[in-house]
C-alpha cells in the first residue's frame, strides 16, 4: 500500500539527497552491533525517552493551565468557561508577547530548527533551540493560545530518533525510518494513540508503508504511550457519553452527505493552513503580530471562550451538546472562531499543530448536521454525529484517512463497531479534499507585496509550510 505518486514525487527529491548524503558522524558506517540489534535497541531506548518526555510535556500543559487561567482541562472542565474574561485577556495577551520575543530571538539570532517532515528527509534539528521551540509551543497553549499542541512532541522525538541513530551509526535509510517513527511516537505518546502515532509515520512522514516500517513505528508508539501512561494517566481525551457502537441505515446515509460536506471544508482549511504556514512573519514582524493574536483570540473569548487552547474545549462541548436547534448556531459560532482564530494564530508566526483544531472543527461540523439530520430521524445520539463529523473533517485536512480515524477513534476510547460507518464517511471526505487539493492549490490569497529583506513586518516569500 503507497500514497499517491505526486505525494512521492514531492518527497522524492529531499529523501534521494539526504540518503546519498553521508551522514557528519558517520552513519555511512555499519553498526557495530549489528543492523537488527541497533535497530531494536533504538526503538526501546529511544521510545522511552519520547515517551517519558510526553508525559511530561502533558503535566507541563497542566501546570501552565493552573498559572495562567486558573484551571486545567478535562474531560470534566475541557476549557476556561468559568475563567474571567479579565483573566483569560492577561493570561492569552502575556503569552502571546512573551512566546514572540523568544520566538523572534530564536528565528533571528540563531540555528533554525526545521520541520518534522525536513528532519525525517535529513536536515538536522539543532538540540537546545529545538528544546526552546517544544516548551514554547506548549507554553502559548496552556496560555490560552488557539493552535495545537502535537507539534511539539513529534519535533522532540525526531531530535531524539536523530541522535541516536548517529550515535549507533544507522545508515540514511534506517535513520529515516527511525526518525519518523520516534517523531510519530510523539503524538502517540501525548494522547495514548498507538495507532494514530503508527499511521502518521507511515502515512505522512514515510508515505511509504513496508511492513518493516510499520513494525517498527508501531513498536515506538506503542511503547511510548505505554510509559506516557504511567506518568500522565491513561483516561480519555474526550467523553462521547450516551454514544453506541450500534448505527442505523439514516446514519450510513448521514456519513455520505456529511463526508462530501465536511470534506470540502476539510479542504478549505487545509489550504488555509498552507497559507497561514507560507506567510509566517520571517523578521521583527512577530513581535507585532503574535501580540495582536493574543488580543485578537481574547476579545473573540469573550463570547466564544471555548476558542481558547488546543481545542479540546470546542470538541467536548460539541459531543455534548443536545440535539436542539437552538444549538445550531453556538456550533456554528464556534466552528468559524476556531477556523479563524487558528489560522490568524499561525499567520501570525505561532508554532503548532493542526490535528486538534481539526477535529474540535469537524465535532462541531458534525454535530451541528446532526442536529438538523435529527430532526428527520430520531435515532442515535449527538456525540456519534460530532464524532463522525471530526474523523470526516481531520481526514480531509490532513489527507491521511488511516491515521485520522484512528486518532479520533482513539482519543474517544469508541465502540469498535463505529468503524464501519466513520470508515464510509472517512473516504468520502478524503476522496473529496483530494479532488479540490488541484483547484485549490491554484487559488491564491493576496498578500501585500513589499520589498525583499523587509524586516519591520517581516513577510517571508518562499517559507517551506511545517510537517
Amino acid at each position: 500500500m503507497r500514497r499517491a505518486s505526486d505525494k512521492r514525487q514531492e518527497l522524492g527529491a529531499e529523501v534521494t539527497e539526504s540518503q546519498e548524503r553521508p551522514n557528519k558522524a558517520g552513519q555511512s558506517q555499519q553498526p557495530k552491533l549489528g543492523r537488527i540489534p541497533a535497530l531494536v535497541a533504538a526503538v526501546a531506548i529511544v521510545s522511552v525517552a519520547i515517551g517519558a518526555a510526553a508525559g511530561l510535556l502533558t503535566l507541563m500543559l497542566y501546570g501552565i493551565e493552573q498559572l495562567g487561567l486558573g484551571y486545567v482541562e478535562s474531560t470534566h472542565e475541557s476549557g476556561p468557561f468559568h475563567v474571567p474574561p479579565l483573566r483569560r485577556a492577561i493570561s492569552v495577551f502575556v503569552g502571546a508577547t512573551i512566546a514572540a520575543i523568544i520566538w523572534w530571538l530564536l528565528r533571528t539570532r540563531s540555528t533554525k530548527v526545521p520541520s518534522v517532515k525536513k528532519a525525517v528527509n535529513g536536515n538536522e534539528m539543532p538540540v537546545w533551540q529545538t528544546v526552546v521551540h517544544v516548551v514554547l509551543q506548549i507554553f502559548i497553549v496552556g496560555m490560552g493560545m488557539s493552535v495545537g499542541r502535537e507539534t511539539a512532541p513529534r519535533e522532540l522525538g525526531a531530535m531524539f530518533g536523530q541522535r541516536f541513530a548517529r550515535w549507533v551509526h544507522l545508515d540514511a535509510k534506517d535513520t529515516r525510518t527511525l526518525v519518523a517513527a520516534t517523531a510519530a511516537a510523539g503524538l502517540a505518546g501525548v494522547y495514548n494513540a498507538p495507532l494514530a502515532g503508527t499511521f502518521f509515520a507511515v502515512e505522512i512522514l514515510l508515505a511509504d508503508v513496508t511492513l518493516e516500517s510499520v513494525i517498527i513505528a508501531f513498536s515506538c508508539s506503542a511503547l511510548a504511550a505505554w510509559v506516557a501512561s504511567l506518568i500522565k494517566g491513561t483516561h480519555p481525551f474526550y467523553s462521547l457519553d450516551e454514544a453506541e457502537g450500534l448505527f442505523t441505515p439514516d446514519y450510513m446515509a448521514f456519513a455520505l452527505v456529511a463526508g462530501l460536506i465536511l470534506g470540502v471544508a476539510g479542504a478549505l482549511f487545509r489550504r488555509g493552513s498552507q497559507w497561514a504556514e507560507q506567510n509566517k512573519p520571517a523578521g521583527n514582524g512577530i513581535l507585532w503580530l503574535m501580540p495582536l493574536a493574543g488580543v485578537l483570540t481574547a476579545i473573540v473569548a469573550i463570547w466564544v471562550p471555548q476558542v481558547m487552547g488546543n481545542g479540546r474545549a470546542t470538541a467536548q462541548l460539541s459531543f455534548s451538546s443536545k440535539a436542539d436547534l437552538a444549538v445550531i448556531p453556538v456550533l456554528l459560532l464556534s466552528f468559524a472562531a476556531k477556523a479563524i482564530v487558528t489560522l490568524l494564530t499561525i499567520r501570525s508566526g505561532a508554532s503548532g499543530g493542526v490535528l486538534q483544531p481539526g477535529i474540535a472543527l469537524g465535532a462541531a461540523g458534525g454535530a451541528a448536521l446532526g442536529v438538523l439530520w435529527m430532526q428527520i430521524f430520531h435515532t442515535n445520539s449527538i456525540a456519534m454525529y460530532a464524532l463522525l463529523g471530526a474523523c470526516a473533517l481531520l481526514s480531509a485536512s490532513q489527507q491521511a484517512p488511516l491515521m485520522a480515524i484512528c486518532l479520533a477513534m482513539e482519543l474517544v476510547n469508541a465502540p469498535i463497531n463505529l468503524f464501519v460507518p466513520i470508515g464510509f464517511a472517512v473516504a468520502v471526505s478524503a476522496f473529496t479534499s483530494f479532488c479540490l487539493n488541484g483547484p485549490l492549490a491554484r487559488f491564491r490569497i493576496a498578500v501585500p507585496k513589499l520589498p525583499d529583506g523587509c524586516r519591520a513586518c517581516g513577510f517571508s516569500r518562499n517559507r517551506d509550510a511545517s510537517a
